[in-house]
């Protein structure tokens, strides 16, 4: 038994009844993923932070907590946008608990009436995908940026706010698909890793007004021609 039982202490069987309610009482954890189902947006869970059980004559034992099926996985989301990104197993989230069921809202959106009486339940979790434990820190954090980026910080877009600059960082390349407009002059420079290289462009390329190449103009332009020269391109 527990040995509070023998005390005569109002106060402290309180405090054990209070304790015992709110142990049961779920608001926030960390969790890791076990599996992601990208087409439902819904994860399995595993709890990262255990449970404790008393036993009758007071000893406590740790426990693991169950895994938690068909959580909402939390994307930043607003208006007709949505930053989504791969989730994999192994990733930690913060495990946040509804406090009233949330079955019925889950399965047909808007407002529902909840259908059972449970409150701050296991079963009524949210994963959102960001806080990381001390081994999980993603390298070289910017202090000066926003920044979009890979966990190695190999591949980033980058917007320095204070340079009013956006850097894009891509080995792989960058591919764009649609129209693209240029306000602006275009600056080549040397390769990362020194050395020169020649852009190259892949036609059809149309060009409204004129082309500028060494100072001289592809509509314009001579060639020699003995003399006089020859006359500017038709």
């Amino acid at each position: 038994m527990d040995p509070r039982e023998r005390w005569n202490d109002p106060e402290e069987g309180l405090r054990a009844a209070l304790g015992g309610w709110q142990s049961k009482l779920w608001t926030s954890a960390p969790g890791i993923v076990v599996s992601f189902d990208a087409s439902s947006c819904t994860a399995v869970i595993q709890p990262a932070v255990g449970g404790v059980k008393r036993e009758q004559d007071g000893t406590t034992t740790p426990t693991t907590l169950p895994v938690i099926t068909d959580v909402p996985v939390v994307f930043p989301r607003g208006g007709f946008g949505v930053i989504t990104f791969p989730v994999a197993a192994g990733d930690e989230v913060l495990l946040v608990f509804s406090c009233r069921p949330i079955d019925a809202w889950w399965q047909s959106g808007g407002v529902q009436r909840p259908g059972f009486s449970r409150m701050h339940s296991l079963s009524d979790a949210f994963a959102v995908i960001g806080p990381v434990s001390k081994p999980s820190v993603p390298a070289s954090i910017s202090t000066d940026s926003v920044e979009m980026r890979s966990h190695d910080g190999s591949v980033k877009v980058s917007l320095n706010p204070g340079a009013r600059a956006v850097s894009i960082t891509a080995p792989g390349g960058i591919m764009l698909n649609g129209p693209v407009t240029i306000n602006g002059p275009i600056t080549q420079g040397a390769p990362a890793g020194g050395g020169s290289s020649a852009s190259s462009l892949i036609g059809p390329l149309a060009v409204t007004n004129d082309v500028t190449a060494g100072g001289k103009s592809l509509k314009t332009h001579t060639h020699p021609n003995g003399s006089p020269n020859t006359g500017t391109p038709n």
